[in-house]
């Protein structure tokens, strides 16, 4: 029977899920959104390339204790040195636990659990991998979180990741309650059927670039924007950011407050909307129809809001459906 995932899977488990939360009506557009921004641009990692559920597993149980970009050099030179589990079951377990201390991968008993699940691959399966996530958690130091990442992006047959990225997006975006059973549910309920490869990839890649600790929404084009409470509000705090990271008075953080005006109205003309984002909004002042006007213009740009000539020929702003 398997060990844990150590951190990767702690604090699992039922919760009361209690708190009013839902998820857009537009999930469909939500989902579109988020897999299109992904397949646009994303970090090129190599095990993201490949299918094969050994070398999946290796970046996986690699990446539990170090950061991605030093895990790349590490990955490689493990494959090209063991580069099946029959090559891998056959080593030295002295010479996997080297290996690991070595690069600084963490826990040597990680490389100790990676060795003994590729001899149960070859003694009990026949050399092949199982395939769904219950199954893979029969394998030596295969816990919840790394099953369901191996089901999913060698098989394409797994159950939505909640990790600490994945519960920081479902906190700012969607007002999720800091709750194990309610992030689950909405993690499973965001994720479309049957593309769990792409979507778990797309969605901590969400909490990996654009939705950090201090997010960068419109540094990296979030695609969430549109619909994302946090960007609205301006309150970024989250269940690993008990403050609230400092941009007050920024760019984004009037950009956030257009957004979640333009939520609450159909249309707006643009000085209504200037009074109704900041206190000290003047026509013809530092912080009047020129500054707003920009900020509309850049939100146009980003396809978040659609600028047009109203009746009395001034703007008029309104979200992008």
């Amino acid at each position: 029977m398997s060990e844990s995932d150590d951190d990767a899977d702690a604090g699992s488990g039922s919760g009361a899920g209690d708190g009013d939360w839902s998820l857009p009506d537009d999930l469909e557009a939500v989902r579109e959104a988020l897999i299109a921004w992904y397949e646009d641009d994303h970090r090129e990692f190599p095990w993201r390339r490949t299918d094969d559920p050994y070398e999946i597993l290796v970046s996986e149980v690699m990446s539990q204790q170090t950061q991605l970009d030093r895990v790349v050099e590490a990955w490689e030179e493990f494959l090209e040195r063991w580069p099946t589990t029959a090559d891998l079951a056959a080593a030295d377990r002295a010479d996997v636990v080297g290996f690991w201390t070595d690069h600084s991968l963490g826990y040597n008993n990680r490389a100790k659990y990676l060795h003994e699940a590729a001899g149960q691959v070859e003694s009990e399966y026949g050399g092949d991998f199982p395939e769904t996530p219950d199954e893979l958690q029969e394998l030596m130091g295969v816990g919840p979180y790394t099953a369901n990442a191996v089901a999913s992006f060698a098989f394409n047959n797994g159950d939505a990741v909640v990790d600490t990225n994945v519960k920081r997006v479902a906190y700012r975006a969607f007002s999720i309650p800091d709750d194990d059973t309610a992030f689950e549910t909405a993690a499973s309920e965001l994720m479309p059927d049957g593309e769990s490869r792409v979507w778990n990839n797309a969605i901590m890649e969400l909490g990996g670039v654009a939705c950090t600790q201090t997010p960068k929404c419109d540094e990296v084009g979030c695609p969430w924007r549109e619909w994302c409470d946090a960007y609205a509000s301006g309150d970024f705090t989250a269940p690993d950011v008990p403050t609230q990271p400092s941009f007050e008075g920024s760019r984004r953080q009037f950009r956030g407050r257009v957004i979640g005006t333009l939520r609450e109205y159909d249309e707006l003309e643009l000085d209504t909307l200037g009074h109704r984002i900041r206190v000290d909004y003047a026509p013809d002042g530092k912080y009047g129809r020129e500054w707003l006007t920009g900020l509309l213009t850049d939100l146009e740009s980003d396809g978040l809001v659609d600028l047009e000539e109203g009746e009395n020929g001034g703007l008029v702003a309104r979200l992008r459906r």
